[in-house]
């Protein structure tokens, strides 16, 4: 809370310091924030049957159905009877608190659903989000359903995110991020939109950190969601735009420069949101309109630490920019064609982060690296760029965090991280021993004593053969997973005697969480071929379909 409250002091200062230029009526700057909540609902019975879903809440083991989303018949389809009484019940309890939802509707996966309010001011946007998730929780209750907001609960199907829309807004009731209709309103527009995009390109590696967590990185790069290399999505409407300034502006300024505060940006918004909504949901920050939409926060996450960095960032950059523009006017520069230079300047400066193409694509990993963006794929890196000496100067500089504190932050970080990841091997472990194997077993046993009887009424083998592969396939799974299971638990205890905590957070990244995959996929193996009256979790068919 008090990081974020600074973070918005900052950015209402800096903010405007800069409107100043286009707009001395305006005294205070309003972050907004809408935030969309996806989360996962099931029986509250098969919930319960999972230890998993209890303590992680996310499946550690399970194989896929038969039928998943690829009909994608579940998104803005019509909403469960017994889903849409809840859904109606936590909005209820929410009005009652003062939270604003706005919109319910079917996500992409079988049982995902979507909730979002109308936008607030920062601070109590963020409340608000904290605030709906417990009413949620404890409302589905009421209903004997079960709530996850885990970013990756089901394997191979999409996971839950938690898009946040921010803008800025001034008291005269202008949102500094929509374009204008006017040439002075097109330059405070084009002067704010660009600082977006060179406070992106300075601190990406900040946005990457404050987005990372063990859950997130389930669902970061997964197909469905976006990767874990920030760029940013502004429509091929505004990037001719952008261009444009950067081609027509010039060493010394001419009439041609008087055009370009002349652009109708306003009037090629409509195909801009076209753009966006219809060919780029891959993109972890996106221009939409009249707003940024940072894609990569996690369903689980507090709003508050993205909404902190993503103010500090922006304050930074328009800090420095009114330095560059006081400058140039000081030489006698005029004050708009001064603005423009900086545009321009900072246009050029932060390219590499722009990106319209596919953010899913092998290209794009390839070229994110030739353009000098990182690509921090799990939570222990991602969470170093914190205490490195670009971010503690940066935090140091605008009275957010001391270096102590943000050192302490990341431990804290790390800790959480080295833990959940802990429990969840130890929950691999213990499932395996005592819901996986077991079952698998008996029925190895059924086979055996079938293939005892064909045998001793005199049958010929190949009237058991299939009955003898099955026996031996099951004796491969139980051997692998039994080996795995030791393996991951000497991993598990070399990991725990590490002292440095991010040491051992990179130990449990790179060695102990490998073995879930190995675990889990014999176990899933499994699962399809022991019978079903001995299989005593839950499937996935009965975790989403059974409503």
């Amino acid at each position: 809370k008090t990081p974020l409250l600074k973070s918005l002091d900052l950015v209402n200062k800096a903010t405007l310091d800069v409107c100043n230029y286009f707009d001395k009526n305006i005294t205070k700057i309003t972050p907004t924030l809408g935030w969309e909540q996806e989360y996962f609902v099931i029986d509250e019975l098969f919930a319960n049957a999972r230890p998993d879903i209890l303590a992680t809440g996310r499946t550690l083991f399970g194989h896929a159905p038969a039928k998943g989303q690829q009909l994608e018949d579940h998104y803005f389809g019509a909403i469960p009877d017994r889903v849409f009484a809840y859904m109606q019940d936590f909005e209820q309890e929410a009005y009652k608190f003062g939270i604003p939802l706005r919109t319910r509707h079917n996500e992409v996966a079988p049982s995902q659903f979507e909730c979002a309010p109308i936008f607030e001011e920062v601070n109590i946007a963020v409340d608000h989000n904290s605030l709906l998730m417990d009413i949620m929780q404890r409302v589905a209750k009421r209903h004997k359903l079960q709530v996850l907001t885990h970013e990756k609960p089901f394997k191979g199907v999409n996971g839950s995110g938690k898009h946040n829309n921010w803008s800025l807004a001034t008291d005269t009731g202008i949102n500094l991020l929509a374009p204008g209709k006017t040439p002075r309103t097109n330059l405070m527009f084009l002067t704010f939109f660009v600082n977006v995009l060179k406070a992106v390109h300075n601190h990406s590696d900040l946005l990457r950190a404050c987005i990372a967590s063990a859950g997130n990185d389930h669902r970061l790069g997964a197909g469905e969601a976006p990767p874990a290399i920030i760029s940013v999505f502004i429509g091929s409407e505004l990037s001719n735009v952008l261009d444009e300034v950067e081609e027509r502006v010039i060493g010394k300024f001419t009439e041609q420069d008087e055009v370009i505060l002349k652009m109708d940006i306003h009037k090629n918004i409509p195909e801009l949101l076209l753009d966006n909504t219809d060919r780029n949901r891959t993109s972890p920050f996106a221009f939409t309109g009249n707003k940024f939409e940072f894609r990569a926060v996690g369903a689980a996450a507090n709003c508050a630490w993205p909404m902190t960095i993503l103010n500090i960032i922006m304050a930074d950059a328009l800090i420095e920019f009114k330095r560059e523009v006081d400058t140039l006017i000081q030489k006698g520069e005029k004050k708009e064609i001064a603005i423009l230079h900086i545009i321009k300047k900072y246009i050029k400066e932060s390219k590499p982060i722009r990106f319209e193409g596919d953010n899913y694509s092998e290209q794009w990993v390839e070229e994110a690296k030739k353009r000098g963006l990182g690509n921090f794929k799990d939570t222990p890196r991602a969470l170093e760029l914190f205490s490195n000496q670009k971010a503690k100067t940066l935090f140091e500089k605008h009275k957010i965090f001391s270096s102590i504190e943000i050192d302490a932050r990341h431990e804290i970080m790390l800790e959480d991280y080295v833990k959940k990841v802990q429990i969840e091997a130890r929950l691999v472990g213990n499932m395996a021993s005592n819901y996986i194997l077991p079952p698998s077993i008996a029925y190895q046993n059924k086979l055996i004593e079938n293939v005892k009887g064909l045998k001793e009424l005199n049958f010929p083998e190949e009237t058991y053969s299939a009955q003898l592969e099955i026996i031996s396939v099951i004796s491969r799974h139980v051997n692998a997973i039994s080996k795995n299971v030791e393996a991951m638990i000497e991993a598990r205890k070399v990991a725990n005697n590490i002292e440095s905590m991010h040491k051992r957070a990179l130990e449990y990244c790179d060695v102990v969480k490998p073995y879930f995959d190995i675990i889990r996929y014999h176990a899933d193996k499994l699962e399809l071929i022991v019978d079903d009256n001995l299989w005593t979790l839950p499937k996935y068919r009965e975790l989403l379909f059974m409503r």
